[in-house]
């Protein structure tokens, strides 16, 4: 996706049940039930999970060099992912990853992620970080991609994202 279609994040309908959501301590991970549940990102405002925020983040990771990748049905947006290969020296950062309600389960996120893992391994990259919602969902995800807790989160990363869960992979 060209920086100027970013803008179209806002077709990307994110809402959630979310019952379970997991707090890590090193590589393990305690779930905690509840309901969390995402609602639509907010059209109109400003605040985190507005359309203009998640624009914001999409605009940040592509100018720090991220490729960003749209899967469209229909002719709109149902699927963004963002790679941004070298965060450190050999390690690339799954950076955004979201997939329409709708069109979840049906194979859209995993054909993401496997086309950012071949962007970041032809960067040269051999392992990959992600800072996922610690949703059950989420998790369940991408443990299914290959990811496993880490340890010692990235600094950088646990600074800007401290609930969620640290994953890396080797690619």
């Amino acid at each position: 996706m060209g920086r100027t279609e970013l803008s179209r994040v806002g077709e990307i309908d994110r809402r959630e049940r979310i019952e379970v959501l997991y707090d890590q301590h090193g590589t393990e991970l305690v779930a905690r039930h509840g309901d969390w549940s995402a609602s639509a990102w907010d059209p109109d405002g400003h605040g985190e999970h507005s359309v203009e925020a998640q624009v914001h983040a999409l605009e940040h990771y592509v100018d720090s060099g991220g490729i960003a990748l749209g899967a469209f049905a229909g002719g709109q947006l149902v699927g963004v992912g963002v790679v941004v290969p070298h965060l450190r020296p050999g390690t690339a950062q799954l950076a955004y990853l979201h997939v329409s309600a709708p069109m979840r389960a049906a194979g859209i996120g995993s054909r993401l992620c496997e086309q950012l893992d071949l962007i970041a391994r032809n960067a040269g990259d051999s392992d990959m970080v992600v800072s996922a919602t610690p949703s059950e969902n989420t998790v369940r995800f991408y443990v299914g991609r290959g990811f496993v807790p880490m340890a010692e989160p990235l600094a950088e990363l646990f600074a800007l994202e401290p609930e969620d869960v640290h994953m890396h992979k080797v690619l």
